[in-house]
């Protein structure tokens, strides 16, 4: 038992001991692989070289009895680099010394160093300046009271703040470092870019002297008149004045905000362009427009939207959803007193609010006489009521609803309570009127025909059929309900609800369009058209005579048609649309 209980034992300690020998092997290999990569440092063998000294002694019992105490106009130099000073501790052995008093070191034409105090070390190259240190390499300056200077490789490491001045830009930061050879500086904490157009706040700076490009990391902003740009990760090109934005940027300019995935900015044409996500807000009109690509010019006025485009207006207080293929945006009149927007949504239109639905394949919306225009196959819902025609304009009041007009072939139909009848009136064109967004009355002009079910008061059940045909039709409306109907003269039969012809029913032109409505505002992506054959009949309209001068007489020009051309006499049967002149007048 004793003997295995310590083998057990034995055998249990060096279980452990590989336990722990394998953990710190693998520990070792991560870490290797995590480390930078740094560049092996060598010590140079050349001496430093002292050139001049106004006094030169020892002081073997003082604080620096190695050192060779040198007084009035000192200089070194050592491997291409000049450096004066006052006075100096020079330490041979060690190949290093301690300047005092207007420190200056020269490298070649391009490079110098100015301080207070310095220390240099010859094997290492790596010089350490302290008070009022001033860096200066081909049109740049450095700026701090701390620095080291590594000359091996070319780099200011600069500590306790520091400022860096180039043509155009002043940089602050807490801490950072240069590199000659790169001509790049990196800034960290609390960094401040900033010149005569901008000011640039970030807590991480990359900076290129060479091209002035400025690459931000870490929260940003950028402050350019009444531009403010907002991004965790982006390049500003100081010259060009161009912004490359990731990482879910910001613009906002005048009210106006930009928000997506990756933005791009050019101050000096005023062009933005946005991608994924992104979101344009009008804080002044109202309105929001998402999609996954925007172009903006600011000092056009003109923007464009495409995949997935939706404009939002929220000045009611349901706010009202309309998608399209693409939104675009101009500006007439820009930056006078008279100035007007128009807005065109064009391919799929849908829109949805919570009391009105609208579908057409293109949209113009005129901000100087608030109309909202649709084409082709334009329909509106509101409630049960539904409302189409060739064109429909929509005109706003106080960003409410205040009249609307349906031009040719315009029918109104409404699905009554019990789910199955419908009033219905046809006509030319038709007006809507509204009051405070409420219907107040309508309107129907040019070949009307009605179908209507009057309502008794009293059970609320349908009293029969009134079908009439005239020439003009007004309703006028209270509560939502109808109040009473003008006609100056009419064909009218009413019908008994059990004696209602087949025919009558519907007007000939009747359609319900149900199935194409938007019903929420997720369902304006979804384009549902009309069913084949139910779609608006083409009506060929005589076009109206051009007049053109010819010597003295004005001659009517028109356009003939098959028809017309066998009707015309011999001498007058031209192709159609030929110009055919009359007799001219002679003096």
């Amino acid at each position: 038992m004793t003997i295995r209980n310590n083998n057990k034992g034995k055998y249990g300690g060096h279980r452990i001991i590989l336990v722990i020998v394998l953990c710190l092997f693998g520990l070792c290999l991560v870490q290797s692989k995590m480390a930078p990569k740094k560049k092996p440092r060598t010590k140079t063998n050349e001496r430093v070289y002292l050139i001049h000294a106004d006094v030169l002694h020892y002081d073997q019992y003082g604080r620096n009895p190695n050192a060779q105490i040198l007084n009035g106009n000192v200089a070194f130099r050592h491997k291409g680099a000049k450096l004066t000073c006052d006075s100096a501790y020079f330490y041979q052995e060690s190949n290093s010394f301690k300047a005092f008093g207007h420190v200056r070191m020269l490298q070649g034409d391009t490079l110098s160093l100015f301080s207070d105090y310095a220390f240099y070390d010859g094997d290492n190259q790596m010089a350490e300046a302290r008070n009022n240190v001033v860096l200066t390499h081909r049109g740049t300056k450095l700026y701090t009271d701390s620095l080291n200077y590594d000359r091996l490789y070319g780099i200011g490491y600069f500590f306790e703040g520091g400022r860096m001045v180039d043509k155009n830009n002043v940089l602050v930061s807490d801490w950072g470092e240069y590199d000659t050879e790169t001509r790049e500086a990196i800034f960290n904490y609390d960094v401040s870019l900033k010149n005569k157009k901008f000011l640039l706040n970030t807590d991480t700076l990359y900076y290129d002297t060479k091209t002035s490009l400025a690459h931000v990391v870490g929260p940003s902003r950028i402050t350019s008149g009444e531009s403010v740009i907002n991004t965790t990760d982006g390049f500003y090109d100081t010259n060009k004045e161009v912004a490359r934005l990731y990482g879910r940027a910001t613009l906002t300019n005048k009210g106006k905000e930009l928000t997506g995935d990756s933005l791009f900015y050019d101050e000096k044409t005023g062009v933005s362009r946005g991608y994924d996500n992104v979101v344009y807000k009008d804080s002044e009109n109202k309105n929001e427009l998402t999609c996954n690509y925007f172009w903006y010019n600011d000092k056009a006025g003109m923007a464009l939207a495409t995949d997935s485009a939706v404009m939002k207006d929220y000045s009611q207080k349901d706010t009202l959803f309309v998608h399209s293929d693409t939104i675009r945006m101009y500006t007439n009149n820009i930056e006078t007193d008279s100035v007007y927007r128009t807005l065109h949504c064009y391919n799929r239109v849908r829109a949805f609010r919570t009391d009105v639905q609208a579908v057409c394949d293109s949209l113009v919306y005129n901000s100087k006489d608030s109309c909202m225009t649709m084409y082709k196959d334009p329909i509106t819902w509101n409630a049960d009521r539904q409302l189409l025609g060739e064109v429909i304009k929509v005109y706003m009041k106080d960003s409410t609803l205040d009249r609307a007009h349906v031009i040719n072939q315009a029918l109104s139909a409404e699905l009554l309570y019990d789910g199955k009848h419908y009033n219905q009136v046809a006509s030319r064109e038709m007006f809507a009127y509204f009051n405070k967004g409420e219907l107040t009355g309508t309107e129907a002009r040019g070949n009307v025909m009605v179908v209507f079910y009057p309502v008794d008061d009293k059970d609320s059940t349908l009293m029969g059929l009134v079908y009439l045909e005239t020439d003009t039709l007004r309703m006028y409306m209270k509560d939502r309900q109808l109040q009473r109907i003008w006609t100056p003269k009419n064909n009218g039969t009413m019908y008994p609800m059990t004696q209602i012809p087949p025919s009558r029913y519907k007007l000939p032109n009747f359609a319900w369009f149900d199935y194409v409505r938007p019903v929420d505002k997720h369902d304006i992506f979804n384009w549902r058209g009309k069913k084949d054959g139910t779609g608006l009949k083409t009506i060929t309209r005589h076009a109206a005579p051009l007049q053109q001068i010819s010597g003295e007489q004005v001659n009517s020009v028109s356009v003939t048609t098959e028809d017309d051309k066998k009707k015309m006499p011999d001498n007058m049967n031209g192709m159609p649309g030929e110009v055919v002149e009359g007799d001219k007048h002679t003096n």
